[in-house]
């Protein structure tokens, strides 16, 4: 008789260089017949005019409720043996209610710092997952506090990277060559770490990537932001091509007790063999050599 598979229904953004693609894939590699919906398919949240994010905004709604209805849907077609969501951030109660209903656990692997600073449904569905993955080893203590929820169905898993994507690349010709670079989101923390170096540095050829910094008030990063981002492939070249990879951490947000410790670039950038200057945290330091693997 042919093993049976174990049949999962994955739930969050796919594309290529994503975090929940990259698991879901994983999952699918070990031998898991994987569902994977992309959440980013239904409810619209890219574009970078002001119509753009003024039309998606007033559709909002509505595309929320036909993506929960399409999970139902789904669900009933693929009869998965449980439902594993990444994030979650437009699941809706009765979404997971249904799951329930039907027998199927349900659980969520959450990357991000804070459990209520990412809209309004994922503090509503916390309180109803079976069991929670998180990537923050603060977090048991923070579901703790704000959701009364058991230590015992939380489990720390750390970042990692995805081998059939972080890897050593040619660089040859490549357009995101430069001393050093940052990649990834604004802050006023980052900011002021990356305005440090270009005062103490000012011809440090240094390059910022994402799609936020607009935000930025300082005159010294002016010339170095360059006001897109960077995905899957481009990403991992953009890596290979800093000489220095600026690693910052994201700081506290409302519902959270503490800011990163550790990230996802923390691993893509080891992952890729490139040369990483990270802040330095004690959790860090578990897991790289400072001086020898890493600079902090």
């Amino acid at each position: 008789m042919a093993e049976s598979k174990t049949k999962i229904l994955c739930i969050g953004e796919e594309w290529r260089g994503s975090n929940a693609s990259g698991l879901f894939y994983a999952l699918s590699r070990v031998g898991c017949i994987t569902t994977v919906v992309n959440e980013l398919a239904y409810v619209s949240v890219k574009g970078a005019g002001f119509s753009t994010k003024a039309m998606n905004w007033s559709i909002r709604k509505t595309q929320i409720q036909d993506f929960n209805n399409q999970l139902t849907k789904i669900t009933k077609s693929v009869k998965p043996d449980w439902v594993f969501v990444y994030k979650g951030a437009f699941i809706k109660p009765e979404t997971i209610y249904f799951w329930k209903k039907h027998g199927l656990p349900v659980v969520n692997f959450f990357p991000d710092v804070s459990f209520l600073a990412h809209g309004k449904f994922i503090p509503s569905c916390i309180p109803l997952y079976d069991h929670i993955f998180t990537t923050k080893t603060f977090a048991a203590k923070d579901l703790q506090t704000h959701f009364n929820y058991s230590p015992f169905d939380v489990s720390f898993i750390p970042h990692g990277f995805d081998p059939t994507l972080h890897r050593k690349m040619d660089i040859s010709n490549s357009p995101f060559s430069c001393e050093a670079s940052f990649i990834g989101n604004y802050s006023k923390h980052k900011e002021l770490y990356l305005a440090s170096a270009m005062q103490m540095s000012p011809r440090l050829d240094l390059k910022i990537w994402g799609t936020t910094w607009n935000q930025s008030i300082t005159s010294l990063l002016t010339e170095v932001i360059q006001n897109i981002g960077v995905l899957g492939d481009s990403y991992v070249l953009a890596l290979n091509s800093s000489k220095i990879n600026i690693a910052l951490l994201s700081e506290a947000v409302l519902g959270a007790s503490s800011g990163d410790q550790i990230t996802s670039r923390t691993f893509h950038i080891t992952g890729c063999g490139g040369f990483m200057l990270h802040q330095r945290t004690q959790e860090l330091l578990e897991y790289f050599e400072e001086g020898k693997e890493i600079a902090c």
